[in-house]
């Protein structure tokens, strides 16, 4: 049969049911398209998968062998420990400075001349009147001797009645007269020799004498320079033993009573680097060393120990960092200071030892002698043991988080549309 194309009314019949089937199908092809186009888009996009935490490594330090030593620290200077002024013990004019500041003088050797004020023509009068007095001391012993010999001859007459009592009596006080002459004459010889002596002296001080042996560390003294009665103590210059020097350290009132009399004291100084000297405590000074005390603040207290300077490195006034020794440990087991918390009731530690598997453990310790960074351990750790630094707890990394355009599958899934 021919159908007319343009006969509107005979496309249905022409198709019939056969067509039909075919556009239900078509549409039902796009449909589902469409759903596993949704479908891929809302499942195809989904986010990776978490990745396993990685293990966390315990940050610890290792438990090691040593000395250690526990020590009173102090800040200090050095000081002259034996020392002597020169000073003059005349009046005069000083006449020459024979020294300079840095000679090594000894003991004996003249220092200083001075031209003293008392003049020599006084000696000479002093001489001359001993001479004097002299000759009138042996004239009144001649009297002296006469009359006492005239005194014994008036007793024997007296006895035998043959002389008068006048003269038994005139005789006795010449006798007594003439001694006490020759008694005075004595006390003004005395009197003379002691001037004598004196001024003798006086002129022997004009050459004054180093009175130690060691090194001139100061020169007051000039040439020129007058000397008054009153000044005679002033020092002209100073001479000390540069050989064993004097440490003043100061040490805080809460470090006091851990001194002790004959303790092993160290110190270093800013100009040595690396090097130490070393000596024993002498004295703690029982006054405190200023007015620190004062309005609250903290008091300190000097505490003195000597130390051999026999190649004179070390100087009066170098500051010194000084060091008393407490207690001392050799090829002790040693933990960081810093490792160790509040202690126990008991008195032990409690730290965390790192375990195969990167695990840890507590564990108690014993502690003994304490430094300023390491702490000796009595018990509880053996050396090469690793202990967890306080603070370096495991924890687990945060999962990354999601895209931005991922759906989850339910949801994906409810949207999806569904094939009729």
């Amino acid at each position: 049969m021919t159908v007319d194309p343009t006969d509107k009314s005979a496309l249905p019949t022409a198709f019939g049911h056969s067509g039909r089937r075919w556009l239900t199908a078509i549409l039902a092809l796009l449909i589902a398209a469409g759903a596993g186009f949704l479908v891929w888009k809302a499942f195809g996009q989904r986010p990776p998968p978490a990745p396993k935490p990685a293990p966390v490594r315990l940050q610890t330090e290792t438990v090691q062998r040593g000395d250690i030593e526990q020590a009173v620290l102090a800040s200090g200077k050095l000081q002259l420990h034996k020392y002597s002024d020169v000073v003059a013990q005349v009046s005069g004019q000083v006449k020459d400075v024979l020294v300079s500041v840095g000679d090594e003088v000894k003991a004996g050797k003249m220092v200083v001349e001075i031209t003293p004020t008392l003049p020599s023509a006084r000696l000479e009068s002093n001489r001359a009147q001993l001479a004097r007095l002299q000759a009138e001391l042996a004239d009144q012993r001649a009297q002296l001797d006469f009359a006492e010999l005239q005194f014994k001859r008036q007793t024997q007459l007296k006895a035998e009645n043959a002389t008068r009592e006048e003269s038994f009596e005139s005789s006795r006080m010449s006798m007594y007269s003439a001694a006490a002459r020759v008694e005075a004459i004595n006390a003004q010889i005395r009197q003379t020799e002691s001037t004598m002596k004196d001024d003798e002296e006086t002129r022997s001080h004009t050459q004054v004498a180093a009175p130690i042996s060691g090194t001139v560390v100061s020169v007051a003294a000039r040439p020129g320079q007058a000397i008054g009665v009153g000044q005679t103590m002033v020092p002209l210059l100073r001479i000390a033993d540069l050989g064993r020097l004097t440490v003043q350290a100061r040490v805080a009132e809460i470090d006091v009573p851990l001194l002790r009399k004959g303790m092993t004291a160290y110190f270093s100084t800013p100009g040595y680097p690396g090097k130490r000297w070393s000596g024993k405590l002498r004295q703690v000074v029982p006054v405190p060393a200023d007015s620190s005390g004062e309005q609250g603040k903290q008091t300190f207290y000097n505490v003195l120990f000597e130390v051999d300077n026999p190649q004179q490195e070390l100087m009066s006034g170098m500051s010194a960092q000084v060091r008393f020794v407490l207690a001392q440990a050799q090829n002790a087991v040693l933990l960081p200071v810093a490792l160790l918390g509040k202690p126990e009731v008991d008195g032990s530690y409690l730290v965390n030892v790192a375990e195969a598997g990167q695990q840890a453990s507590p564990r108690k310790i014993k502690i003994g002698i304490r430094s300023e960074q390491m702490a000796q351990v009595l018990s509880g750790l053996e050396p090469g043991e690793q202990v967890v630094v306080a603070g370096a707890a495991a924890v687990a990394p945060v999962p990354a988080p999601a895209a931005k355009n991922a759906v989850a599958p339910a949801a994906a899934a409810a949207s999806a549309p569904k094939a009729r």
